[in-house]
């Protein structure tokens, strides 16, 4: 068995880019360090100088994604303000994917360290499902847990009537805040 070379710096990067440009699920730190033959940590600063570079990547729970543009498909993005127990987090994600919703972001007003924003990028149960493992394993708390149950979300979707019916559900379960 021979032993897999090392990918160095600007190629390393260069070909990180172009997997995360050629993938639309979401790659691992993990997964792009077997790939490149570097630790996950390497990756790390490499998506960093990425970024620093003005890249469209974002971490998600699921791994790292570049965000495409001109996708063709339009997006119509709104924020919605929501309320409720960390258990009811899952049938909440899931009202929205339902409707055709892209769950981007939680974000919450923090009484110390001002606004706090995390990534979701959910857009199926699946996805949700991955999202809830991935906090639960890693034994993380909800951001929602610091406010109260009080958060932001930023959603899209292709048009103002998927929204307008995924803000409808959210408030029939009493989720919505107006």
């Amino acid at each position: 068995m021979t032993e897999q070379k090392k990918i160095l710096g600007e190629e390393r990067r260069s070909f990180i880019l172009q997997l995360l440009k050629d993938n639309l699920k979401p790659l691992t730190g993990s997964e792009l360090a077997t790939r490149t033959n570097v630790s996950r940590q390497v990756i790390v600063g490499d998506i960093t100088l990425l970024k620093a570079r003005n890249e469209p990547i974002i971490a998600t729970s699921q791994g790292y994604v570049y965000l495409k543009q001109n996708t063709g498909t339009p997006t119509i993005e709104r924020t919605i303000a929501c309320r409720h127990t960390p258990m009811d987090t899952e049938k909440e994600l899931n009202l929205l994917v339902d409707h055709g919703v892209l769950v981007k972001d939680v974000k919450i007003e923090h009484s110390v360290y001002g606004d706090l924003t995390a990534s979701i990028m959910v857009s199926n149960r699946q996805e949700v499902k991955q999202f809830l493992e991935n906090i639960q394993k890693s034994k993380a708390s909800l951001l929602s847990e610091l406010t109260d149950g009080i958060h932001l979300h930023t959603i899209s979707a292709s048009n103002t009537k998927v929204l307008d019916k995924a803000e409808a559900a959210l408030r029939d379960e009493g989720f919505l805040i107006e």
